[in-house]
């Protein structure tokens, strides 16, 4: 099987973190446990991407979250950000967010995501950044694709039971 490139994952398998920025973000800076939905009650792409958006929207992270659905979406639709592995990472930029934020869902059950494997997804962690963020945004993706690309990682997290136990397993791997 011929392996398909995607610009988050280099086929070298490394992500070159060495980007210039005066403030090192990881994924705890930009995520909460109230911005984890386990079980994440979808049936699509749509309602995934649009479900995580309101959550943000809902605990104050985000003011307008018709812009960030419309951002994310139009990247969306230049490219699937279902990176394979049951993982997907919609993401976006927009001057009407102040900073980096994070949503992740776990669906109950698999989406099909046209994700560039066939697959469907299982974990689908959304970004949103500010405009003018572009070096912390593209750190960001990278952290969360590396996060990703463990398996030991994609396996608890896919059978995870609770927003705050996913949280509790990525900040183990965070210290």
């Amino acid at each position: 099987m011929k392996t398909r490139y995607h610009p988050l994952f280099p086929e070298n398998g490394q992500i070159n973190m060495s980007a210039s920025s005066s403030e090192a973000t990881t994924i705890l800076d930009i995520l909460s446990p109230k911005s984890i939905k386990v079980p994440f009650e979808v049936s699509n792409k749509q309602e995934a991407i649009d479900g995580l958006i309101d959550v943000l929207a809902e605990h104050g992270h985000i003011t307008d979250p018709v812009e960030m659905k419309h951002v994310v979406w139009e990247r969306e639709n230049q490219r699937s950000t279902g990176i394979g592995e049951g993982f997907a990472i919609p993401h976006g930029k927009s001057t009407k967010i102040s900073r980096l934020v994070l949503a992740i869902g776990v669906p109950a059950e698999p989406i099909d995501f046209d994700s560039i494997d066939g697959q469907p997804v299982k974990l689908l962690a959304l970004l949103l950044s500010p405009s003018d963020k572009i070096a912390e945004h593209i750190q960001a993706l990278g952290r969360i694709s590396r996060l990703m690309k463990d398996e030991d990682f994609r396996k608890t997290a896919f059978n995870t039971d609770s927003a705050q136990e996913l949280y509790d397993h990525i900040k183990g791997l965070q210290d």
